[in-house]
Formats: C-alpha cells, sequence, structure tokens
C-alpha cells in the first residue's frame, strides 16, 4: 500500500510533459530524498541523465493502478495479444475496468521483460494472465477487485 508521499511523488509525472523530474520538482528535497532513494532501489524510479533527476518506471505506474485497472502488455501484430483483447473485453464492460495497454517494443526494459511472453495482463498491480487468459479466473479476479473497491 502507497503512503501518501509515495503517492504524491508517483503522480506528479502524470502530469503534462512531466517525463522527467528533478528533486525538486518532487517536493522539499528533505522530505523526499530517501523515499525518491527507496522508490529507486523498488524500481519504481529510476535516475535520469542529469543529477538528481527521475523517469518513473512501469513498475512505478502501476503502482498507482486502481483494482480494476487492466494493463496489458503486448505488441502489434500479435496474434495472442489481439485474441486476449477481445476474449476480456466484455468483461472490461461488465465489471466497469480501465484498459491501458502498452506495447513493450516502446520500452527496453518492458521488452526485454516480456519480450517472449506477450501477451502480459495485470490487473491492479498484480498478474492476472500471460499468453492466454482464463476467462473465468479473470472474471473471479475482477469480481474480487470490484469488491475490493467498495
Amino acid at each position: 500500500m502507497l503512503d501518501s508521499l509515495d503517492r504524491k511523488i508517483l503522480s506528479a509525472f502524470d502530469r503534462p510533459g512531466a517525463r522527467a523530474l528533478t528533486l525538486v520538482q518532487l517536493g522539499d528535497p528533505s522530505e523526499t530524498r530517501a523515499t525518491v532513494g527507496q522508490m529507486v532501489e523498488r524500481g519504481w524510479l529510476r535516475t535520469a541523465a542529469n543529477p538528481e533527476t527521475y523517469v518513473r518506471t512501469e513498475a512505478g505506474r502501476l503502482q498507482l493502478a486502481a483494482p480494476r485497472d487492466v494493463t496489458i502488455y503486448s505488441r502489434p501484430g500479435c496474434p495472442l495479444c489481439e485474441e486476449a483483447k477481445s476474449q476480456i473485453a466484455p468483461l472490461l464492460t461488465e465489471f466497469n475496468a480501465r484498459l491501458t495497454e502498452i506495447n513493450i517494443d516502446e520500452d527496453p526494459d518492458l521488452r526485454a521483460l516480456y519480450d517472449y511472453d506477450v501477451p502480459v495482463i495485470f490487473l491492479g498491480v498484480r498478474k492476472a494472465a500471460k499468453h492466454r487468459v482464463d476467462l473465468a479466473q479473470f472474471r473471479r479476479q475482477l469480481r474480487n477487485a470490484a469488491a475490493q473497491s467498495l
């Protein structure tokens, strides 16, 4: 569970044009330095080219995901990815879940992580499926996520 400072720092990257932020842009450095260091250790942030400048990783973005936020890591032209998206689409509507699709070929870290495993589907911060979707299990996971968000 994220505390308020974690959430504030990770959310700062959602501002328009906020790709890389300095420690000062993330808040008072005397308050945020230790937390930013922990986030780098957890893999939620990584250091950028300039000193005391940080970039939020995909793992950091996932930390902000609500229980019914669905992320699918895929690539263009992937038949299993297209199949998975079409299979889960009715369930996303039924459970009012939000889908974010990430092209792993646009991020070298994600490509290294998921290159031979797409599609990979996360529900909130948890991996829900890889390669193929078990729709009955995915429905249960969405139902549980819906109950958690009440």
